[in-house]
């Protein structure tokens, strides 16, 4: 998971439990642009091994992934996330 100094959110590697955030389950061979975060400039990320989070400029927190023990913060929806869910 990366994030440019232009808020752009880039993920590449796993995607078997949808956290790289492309709306499936894919691999990803070469960085790929986080489309759900086109219209929003994005200022911190993190990941985790099967889950990614990133806050938007105006405070969000989305989660997307493995929604396993509810890691995403969801509630009582422990679904796999394939695009960011805000929290």
């Amino acid at each position: 998971l990366a994030l440019t100094a232009d808020g752009t959110v880039w993920s590449w590697g796993g995607g078997g439990f949808g956290q790289l955030g492309h709306g499936d389950q894919q691999h990803q061979w070469q960085p790929k642009e986080v489309e759900a975060f086109a219209t929003q400039r994005v200022v911190a990320t993190s990941a985790g091994t099967d889950l990614c989070i990133a806050i938007t400029s105006d405070g969000a927190i989305f989660t997307w992934g493995e929604g396993r023990h509810g890691c995403l913060g969801h509630g009582v929806d422990l679904s796999n996330q394939l695009l960011p869910k805000k929290v």
